[in-house]
This record gives structure tokens, sequence and C-alpha cells, in this order.
């Protein structure tokens, strides 16, 4: 599948600021510095021609960028959802505690939520707020996947390794692993297979909708 159209659509804090038209929502989170922003604008290359060539997702240097939940139109037929993240420390803990209700309402509640994926820095092992969100999804039922970001940054020992590491982590609670990408948004690397795979859900979400 290739994003060949993308626009901003609106940013809420709440489930009732939503877009009004409902479609299928594909989201993205992570914690601090992951490079979500980059990954994002990564996968909507292509589009970038529709918006004379501005960047879809705002990144900075300075993280804790998305304070809001924003959905952008994909292709005209399904959300491609930006969430606040977490593990900010540099936002009082009464901005963390309120990012933290936006993303456990929407998580929970949004009922055209069809995956997410769950964004993990390569460069490091797997860290515990990362384990912590990633059980808590598990419990809840939430459908999500993984992709490992900033892959072009480590060697490829360093990066098979912590890869590795996460996997026999997640294993100690699950028989199975959940689907897992390793991407890089300097050498688009992993770009075909993220929106394949976006593109399997979607068809998913299709055939559901028909049997219902």
């Amino acid at each position: 599948m290739k994003i060949k159209k993308a626009a901003f659509v609106s940013s809420c804090t709440t489930l009732r600021g939503k877009p009004a038209f409902k479609r299928p929502e594909i989201a993205f989170i992570g914690r601090s510095n992951v490079g979500k922003s980059s990954l994002i604008n990564m996968l909507c290359f292509d589009a970038q021609k529709e918006t004379k060539g501005k960047e879809l997702a705002r990144t900075s240097a300075s993280p804790g960028k998305t304070v809001a939940i924003n959905h952008f139109l994909i292709n005209d037929s399904w959300y491609l959802v930006d969430l606040p993240g977490y593990g900010y420390a540099k936002l009082s803990q009464k901005q963390r505690d309120e990012l933290a209700r936006m993303n456990n309402e929407f998580i929970s509640k949004s009922e055209e939520l069809a995956i997410l994926f769950v964004l993990l820095d390569s460069r490091h092992e797997l860290q515990k707020i990362d384990l912590d969100f990633i059980l808590q999804l598990g419990e809840g039922g939430i459908p999500f996947a993984i992709i490992f970001t900033k892959a072009d940054k480590s060697k490829k020992s360093e990066l098979d390794r912590n890869i590795s590491t996460t996997k026999k982590t997640l294993l100690n609670w699950w028989e199975t692993l959940p689907p897992i990408f390793v991407s890089s948004s300097e050498d688009k690397r992993g770009k075909d297979e993220i929106t394949a795979y976006i593109a399997e859900v979607l068809e998913t979400v299709k055939k559901q909708n028909k049997e219902q």
C-alpha cells in the first residue's frame, strides 16, 4: 500500500473531539524522543507531493511536542492517529497525568482503533516504562504491534541484540509475539513492511464490518 494522500483533520484531547466521520484508526505511540514524528513523516513521504513537501508531523529536538491526539486522513479512507506518548520527564506531573488520561481514554475506548503501533528505540534495551505500557495493552486486549526505530543509529550486532533481548523478555508473558518491525526514517527501512501490514489490518476491518 502506498500513502498517496495525507491531510491533517483535527486535534483533540477527548474522544468527543474526534472527527465526526468515523473511519478505521491506525495509531502510533512511544516514549519521549523515540522518533515518532520522523517515522510518521517517513511513512507518508509519498504524500508530501500533495502538501508541497510539508511534513505531516512536526519534528523537534525538544521531546514532548505532541500534546494532543492528532488525526490525519490517509488516502481518504483511514485515520493515522498521532498520540501524545509517554515518559516526558521535562513535563510537570500534572501535564504527564493529563497526557496519560488522554492516551488511556483513546486506547481503551475508541471503537475505531484498529491497531496501535508501539515505538521502541532500537539503540537501547527494553525500558521498564515501555514494558509496563506493553503489558497494560496485553491485559486490556488492545491490538498492537511493535516498531523498533532508529535502526540506522546502531551497529547491526547491537541492533540484533537489543531486539532479541526484547523478544525474550516479552515471551516471559506471552507464548507468541506481536507483529514486530524494524525501521529507520533516514534510510526508509521498514516503510514497505509497515504500510503492507497496515493494509492487512484495514482489509480485516473491512471484512469484519461486512459480516456485522
